[in-house]
């Protein structure tokens, strides 16, 4: 899908509702950008056949065709630059990268974690969420940094929990704000006010708290 904005590559591991929500903005005219590719680990990722129909160009480099961590990582970051992304985004991408790879798109390559942030890193958020008793969960767009859902906070996203929350109930309450806010946070970086420097994300040039928007 082209515009004459900034180009982007998505990276999938699985149904790719984020990447769903990424072209129905753009469609919108809410991001103006070119999504020049979607790469997944996976060739049966459901939300491969997203790309497809909206004319984006997909591949699949499979993680388990490579004997290393760092081979994967190579071959990926070739063919991302293949397309010359000005911004990586990682929707639902289920891979931990390395620091090589991590460092070579620093302040251009964000990531979205379904928690509220630094609370419930890695898997089975919304089942830890209800298991601790919070109160409240969401989700995180973040910079990536070699930290694992460690980076700086771009925008959070927040939901009530329920009383009688499933896993499933919590999730899905939350993948909505998911699709709302991370078209938002790129949609930042595409009209050049978004920006990570020395650490610290900056918004329209003034540093951002890490704290989020009321879901």
């Amino acid at each position: 899908m082209t515009g004459a904005g900034k180009r982007l590559v998505v990276l999938i591991s699985g149904r790719g509702s984020n990447l769903q929500a990424i072209i129905e903005a753009n469609r919108q005219g809410r991001l103006r950008a070119d999504l020049a590719a979607v790469i997944s680990n996976n060739s049966g990722a459901a939300g491969l056949r997203y790309a497809r129909d909206a004319g984006i160009p997909a591949e699949v480099i499979d993680h388990r065709a490579f004997s290393t961590r760092e081979a994967f990582d190579d071959a990926l970051q070739q063919a991302i630059d293949r397309h010359r992304p000005d911004l990586v985004v990682l929707a639902g991408f289920m891979r931990i990268l390395g620091r090589r790879f991590i460092d070579h798109y620093v302040g251009r390559m964000i990531n979205i974690h379904p928690s509220l942030l630094p609370r419930f890193t890695g898997l089975n958020t919304h089942r830890r969420a209800i298991e601790a008793g919070a109160r409240e969960h969401g989700a995180t767009v973040h910079f990536v940094t070699h930290d694992v859902d460690g980076g700086p906070h771009i925008i959070q996203a927040r939901v009530p929990v329920l009383p009688d929350d499933t896993p499933e109930s919590l999730a899905q309450r939350v993948l909505e704000q998911e699709h709302r806010i991370f078209p938002l946070a790129i949609s930042w970086f595409c009209q050049n006010r978004l920006s990570l420097h020395n650490g610290k994300v900056l918004l329209d040039r003034a540093i951002r708290p890490e704290q989020g928007l009321s879901g």
